[in-house]
């Protein structure tokens, strides 16, 4: 049996309760993404589907446009958007670095 102490033992959390939200805009996370989204900004009709459910915030309206644009800083390459978006205007391509 190990000496280490288990650093959730004590922890109380309410069910459904959310403890640290939004904790990948702290940390730059897109460093090990494996495929990045890339948008057909003439097929994309800033709906807005893409920043809803982004579990990263990294779907933003670019501003003054139209469309959507992706902060790779924080995006974890997940493809959750490419999935919502109701015109395909999201393309999830191999990263490459």
């Amino acid at each position: 049996m190990s000496d280490t102490q288990d650093p959730y033992e004590n922890l109380k959390i309410t069910t459904g309760v959310v403890a640290e939200p939004n904790t990948s805009r702290a940390n730059k996370t897109g460093s090990w993404r494996e495929f990045k989204p890339v948008i057909d900004t003439d097929a994309c009709i800033g709906c807005g589907q893409c920043d809803t459910y982004c579990p990263d915030q990294a779907a933003k309206p670019v501003e003054g446009e139209d469309f959507y644009g992706f902060d790779l800083d924080y995006c974890k390459g997940c493809g959750i958007c490419a999935e919502v978006c109701p015109t395909d205007a999201i393309e999830m391509v191999r990263e490459v670095k």
